[in-house]
């Protein structure tokens, strides 16, 4: 199998499963047996392709003589992955690209779809001067027109199409140091003999970026060294300020990022209990936490809406990362732009009881801190402000974080297009003495 064959059968299961692109393309990479190369190739063209498919379908559709609507499903995918390369690769040659698709259109459609996938790609490199970007920013963005009206509710107008156009860029890999086992200087340099590139993040301690392989086939992630978070969901944590000694609640807590940087401000001393309503998701914690040597993480299953009496104020520190519409990483799952819209607007009310049951296991003086990891303010600000009128013996604690992140009010936006993290959320809620 190539890549392209790779990339093209996780396309056609996200069309066809409705999976999620991430899981389904490790999934079909490791079927595939792609080495570190074509891995990357793969991903590279998969989410290439979701990140612009709306712009692809304009295109395509300039050069069909039928309604897109009436091509084969199978040949729309062959398409669009044919002239995401043409269009957006510069290191794959047009010819290749046109090869190949007219290929998979023989195999996996009919000799008729082939013909048709040739013509509409000589065409379009007969005439790239037809090739122009819409006006309209859903098209040239692919975002659908109902998600870019919601998104025009979380930023200014003038900020509305650099949003879009950076929710369409590669974000870095970003690992944070597990500094109860090497300094930042000692997995810098171990990651540096194997061949990555490092450079220390711009504004946050103990984080590196990274470039030059699969961080999970190094020595300093086997070794406990580092893991996997943005910059924006650590900060989060160091919003929250935990503490050695505290006993701390994670309630919505898999994968584990947010426990782990915990415990690690708590040099892995005191509690975390980490829960999550999904049982697998349990394992990834517990293996976390093991490889990091964090023995004071323990993880149980566990409704973070359902009442637990035996945890009424027995937590120095509460964080509720709770589950939202996920608009903050539509750079790293580009398949999110295309979920309906519709059952987002349920979400708020979801929240609101999450926040409500995790309130009660705060001790007095202690902290309950809310986040997520989208930008509208209706999952964001509305839910806090609905919380703090029914819950007088809370009130929004300021806090500052790294350089001029500060939060004088108590909550925090970050953006991708202002800050280069993932479009998070943080409100730090202290229980009144």
């Amino acid at each position: 199998m190539t890549a392209r064959d790779t990339a093209l059968s996780v396309l056609i299961a996200c069309r066809r499963e409705q999976a999620w692109s991430d899981g389904s393309l490790k999934r079909q990479i490791a079927k595939d047996k792609l080495d570190r190369r074509d891995a990357a190739l793969a991903t590279r063209l998969c989410f290439g392709v979701l990140q612009n498919r709306l712009l692809l379908d304009e295109w395509i559709g300039r050069f069909l003589r039928c309604a897109r609507s009436d091509l084969q499903p199978v040949v729309l995918d062959i398409l669009r992955l044919a002239v995401y390369q043409i269009c957006f690769m510069d290191r794959i040659p047009a010819s290749a690209a046109v090869d190949q698709a007219v290929e998979q259109g023989k195999r996996l459609a009919n000799r008729q779809a082939a013909g048709l996938i040739n013509g509409v790609l000589r065409n379009m490199l007969r005439q790239p001067e037809r090739l122009t970007l819409p006006e309209d920013l859903s098209l040239r963005y692919s975002h659908p027109q109902e998600l870019v009206s919601l998104l025009s509710q979380a930023v200014p107008p003038n900020e509305l199409e650099a949003l879009l156009q950076t929710d369409n860029t590669w974000p870095e890999t970003t690992v944070q140091i597990n500094t109860t086992r090497a300094t930042a200087e000692q997995a810098t340099a171990a990651l540096s003999r194997e061949g990555f590139t490092c450079k220390s993040h711009p504004w946050l301690c103990d984080c590196v970026i990274l470039s030059g392989g699969s961080i999970e086939a190094s020595a300093a992630y086997s070794d406990g060294w580092i893991y996997a978070q943005d910059p924006a969901a650590r900060l989060a944590v160091l919003a929250a300020g935990p503490r050695p000694g505290m006993r701390v609640l994670d309630c919505c807590a898999a994968p584990g990022g947010k426990s782990f940087a915990a415990g690690i401000c708590m040099e892995g001393r005191g509690e975390i209990l980490s829960c999550d309503i999904h049982p697998h998701k349990i394992k990834l914690i517990e293996q976390g936490a093991r490889r990091l040597g964090l023995e004071l993480i323990h993880a149980q299953v566990h409704d973070a809406a359902s009442e637990e009496q035996g945890w009424a104020d027995a937590f120095d520190l509460v964080i509720a990362d709770v589950p939202c519409s996920g608009l903050g990483v539509i750079r790293k799952k580009p398949d999110i732009r295309y979920k309906p819209v519709e059952p987002m607007a349920r979400l708020p009310e979801i929240q609101k009881a999450i926040l409500r049951t995790q309130a009660q296991y705060v001790k007095p003086g202690g902290v309950l801190l809310y986040s997520t990891c989208t930008i509208l303010p209706r999952e964001n600000q509305a839910v806090v402000e609905a919380f703090l009128r029914d819950h007088p013996a809370y009130s929004l604690q300021p806090f500052c974080l790294s350089g001029d992140l500060c939060a004088p009010d108590g909550m925090l936006t970050l953006y991708p297009h202002i800050h280069g993290t993932d479009g998070f959320f943080v409100a730090k809620l202290r229980r009144n003495p």
